[in-house]
């Protein structure tokens, strides 16, 4: 057991993040562990599709450090296996080869339960779907992925047995940090307390700069936002921990910036992992120095008796075109263009989507200003009924409405992709095995805990509606006060908001009560709002089911995983009470 805080840095949030980030890591402060988040549900998504197995974008970010993280000891931990974690293992021994260095590579499997799919229908497994209770066998549709959501134990066991580099598939975000820091102290996993902490602090760094001011409401007073630098997790022993960033780099780290990634992408006061259950309403935070947030203390208790399997299959066919009209009549050029392309492809596509997005300035001062967007977008299940969708809009120019354009730099679209869908769902975890497999083909199987957690440590519950809300005051926007972060869990949007002020948050919780909340977000009416209260945090949480769809892989809105949902809130006018301001 390591008595001292073990350091993990984050180098990814997803794929696609900064390429140069593990150059960064490497020139900044000192870290035991370098972590890297690659697979969002959309990320999996995008993979299934592509019938991918592995990120090799991680590759060739580690390729040129090799030498140098042998030579410090520094371990690397990564979700970039995707669907063939042995398959980067394997890559990864070549490229250590080729290099002449002393690295040791393991993998983690267990998650892709695809080809048992069958056999846990046979055995009375109906993989429900986690919002509408359909059993998986009505989906209508052939399954191309199916991965379950690991915890960081098999990572923990990977790392005991002396590898240097440690890749999986599909685990909890958080599992990159909860396994490292259960490895460096000895945990085992019945330390549920340490292990809430060790997650807590894992979904703080897993999304890379959302914790060093990327993504942030108040990014104004941000200083070096230009590139913001990714965030630090000493865990210590107790399962506390210090959020802070390598000091050279761009970004911040305060109580808001953590607080905005404490409330992102969860589904209520209880965060349920493979490892423990974190009561989210007992996190505290503090600023403890410049760029250094405590979290403490942290309630956990076990583990959920299920594990969350994420489905993915292919259920047909899309195509989207940008268009812009210019003002003035703006919404009956939108108008006639629904029309219009409705007469031409209505019988042969299954849906049509014409949304304008904005609104023309009123007298403006640049064409520009008079110009609103319209995304024109068409599903299909088979490609070929969408082949009418480019001539469709393209046959308009000369007949549409007037100043009818599309982006002129841009090629116009002329084949459809894949649509692919998202089925969450549960296995009791017993039938999901966590296993570490060493370079010479040692298995290592996780440890599990020794109980489940009940029911009442599951529940997420409602928080009691707040009492009436001052209707004396200024009409202003919600963000003058406050900030906001918004994320998604498969169909639902989720929000948090948050007040800087301690002295507003009465105000806060009374304001955004759940009628209030369906009051402001007109698009939430078909949905139900799920509201909790964080009152350490000073913040409303809201889930909004349903207001994704199925899903962001598959939705047809613009905003597809709901990321501006909460600066959408913000902007609503409120009452402030003359005394807060």
């Amino acid at each position: 057991m390591n008595e001292r805080s073990v350091r993990i840095g984050n180098f990814s949030g997803y794929l696609g993040d900064r390429f140069t980030a593990i150059d960064e890591a490497l020139a900044g402060d000192p870290v035991d562990v370098l972590m890297g988040d690659y697979l969002a549900e959309v990320t999996l998504a995008a993979l299934a599709a592509d019938r991918h197995g592995y990120v090799d974008y991680f590759r060739k970010q580690l390729l040129p450090h090799l030498a140098t993280i042998a030579e410090r000891g520094i371990k690397i931990v990564t979700n970039a296996g995707g669907f063939d974690p042995a398959g980067l293992a394997e890559a990864l021994r070549q490229d250590v080869a080729d290099a002449g260095v002393d690295l040791t590579v393991a993998h983690v499997e267990g998650d892709n339960v695809l080809h048992r799919l069958a056999e846990f229908h046979t055995d009375g497994h109906a993989m429900e779907h986690l919002d509408t209770g359909a059993p998986l066998k009505d989906w209508g549709v052939d399954p191309i992925a199916a991965n379950s959501y690991l915890g960081g134990f098999g990572i923990a066991e990977a790392l005991r047995a002396a590898a240097d580099i440690v890749v999986t598939g599909r685990v909890t975000d958080a599992s990159l940090t909860a396994g490292p820091a259960a490895w460096w102290h000895g945990w085992t996993p019945d330390d549920w307390g340490p292990l809430a902490g060790a997650i807590t602090a894992g979904h703080v760094v897993e999304c890379g700069a959302h914790a060093t001011g990327g993504n942030f409401s108040g990014f104004m007073q941000v200083p070096g936002m230009v590139k913001c630098g990714f965030p630090i997790a000493e865990v210590a022993a107790d399962g506390s921990s210090v959020i802070t960033k390598h000091a050279r780099d761009g970004g911040m780290v305060t109580v808001d910036t953590v607080t905005a990634q404490l409330v992102y992408e969860i589904q209520g006061p209880r965060y349920l992992n493979p490892d423990a259950t974190v009561h989210l309403d007992t996190v505290q935070l503090s600023q403890v120095g410049k760029d250094r947030v405590a979290i403490a203390p942290v309630v956990g208790s076990p583990p959920p008796p299920t594990a969350k399997v994420a489905v993915f299959a292919q259920i047909g066919w899309q195509i989207s075109q940008m268009l812009f009209c210019t003002s003035p009549n703006v919404a009956e050029k939108v108008a006639l263009l629904r029309d219009q392309l409705r007469a031409q492809l209505e019988g042969h596509v299954d849906q049509l989507d014409v949304t304008p997005l904005g609104t023309a300035a009123e007298d403006p001062h640049s064409q520009w200003e008079a110009t609103v967007p319209i995304r024109v977008m068409a599903t299909a299940r088979a490609p070929e009924a969408l082949k009418l969708f480019p001539a469709a809009v393209g046959s308009l120019y000369l007949q549409g409405f007037p100043g009818f354009h599309h982006d002129g730099g841009a090629q116009a679209v002329r084949a459809p992709w894949p649509r692919i869908d998202y089925w969450p769902a549960l296995l009791p975890a017993e039938l999901v095995p966590n296993t570490a497999v060493l370079a010479d083909g040692t298995r290592l199987e996780a440890p599990v805990s020794s109980r489940w957690a009940t029911p009442e440590e599951l529940a997420q519950g409602r928080s009691p509606e707040p009492p009436a809300a001052t209707t004396s005051g200024r009409r202003m926007p919600l963000g003058t006060l406050t900030y906001a972060r918004a994320g998604d869990k498969g169909g639902n949007s989720n929000v948090g908001i948050w007040v800087p002020d301690p002295a507003h948050w009465e105000w806060l919780r009374s304001t955004l009560s759940t009628s209030a909340l369906r009051a402001l977000l007109p698009e939430a009416k078909d949905c139900d709002v799920v509201r909790h209260e964080f009152p350490h945090l000073r913040a409303v949480h809201v889930v909004l089911k349903g207001l994704l769809g199925t899903g962001g892989s598959s939705n047809l809105r613009v905003d597809q995983i709901g990321k501006s949902v909460g600066e959408y809130l913000r902007s609503k006018y409120v009452t402030v009470p003359e005394e807060l301001l």
